[in-house]
């Protein structure tokens, strides 16, 4: 299955948007692709802080949300990321030229735009060469998209 190019899928654009590449996803799944280069936004020196983890991981529940609305001829909508529980790092940074695999896990989605995802990094150059994948970070991430991103931001209200 070919997936639709990362900028279709995040609302976010140029320098902000961190990952490169959708590598597979489907209704409670996503894993998206980065790899770590020295004009990366967040690039101090040689390597990419492991606490950027959690952004490249909320930009992986974004393009789940982004798929699935693409698959149902929705536009994309804008969502908030509300927090990440229990964020381990297994190393304190990302070197340039490391390739990450991004994966989010949905295993809560209310009605009321709220969610739930387990997260988590590996190490994407094993994978790619085929060796048992390393997991570098992982986190419980919570997100909230609602139906009216102007509203809400106008007054609070998700009705």
């Amino acid at each position: 299955m070919t997936m639709p190019d990362i900028r279709a899928l995040v609302p976010h654009s140029g320098a902000m948007l961190l990952l490169d590449r959708v590598l597979s996803a489907d209704e409670d799944n996503l894993c998206a692709e980065v790899r770590i280069r020295a004009d990366s936004v967040f690039c101090d020196g040689d390597a990419v802080g492991a606490w950027v983890g959690v952004e490249y991981m909320a930009q992986a529940i974004a393009a789940h949300a982004g798929w699935l609305a693409l698959r149902r001829d929705e536009p994309v909508k804008i969502g908030f990321l509300l927090g990440a529980r229990k964020y381990e790092a297994r190393r304190p940074h990302f070197s340039i030229g490391s390739v990450l695999h991004v994966h989010a896990h949905r295993v809560l989605q209310g009605d009321n735009g709220l969610g739930a995802f387990e997260c988590r990094i590996d190490d994407g150059e094993l994978v790619n060469n085929g060796a048992t994948p390393v997991t570098l970070a992982t986190a419980t991430v919570t997100v909230f998209q609602p139906d009216n991103v102007n509203q809400f931001l106008k007054d609070g209200s998700v009705v």
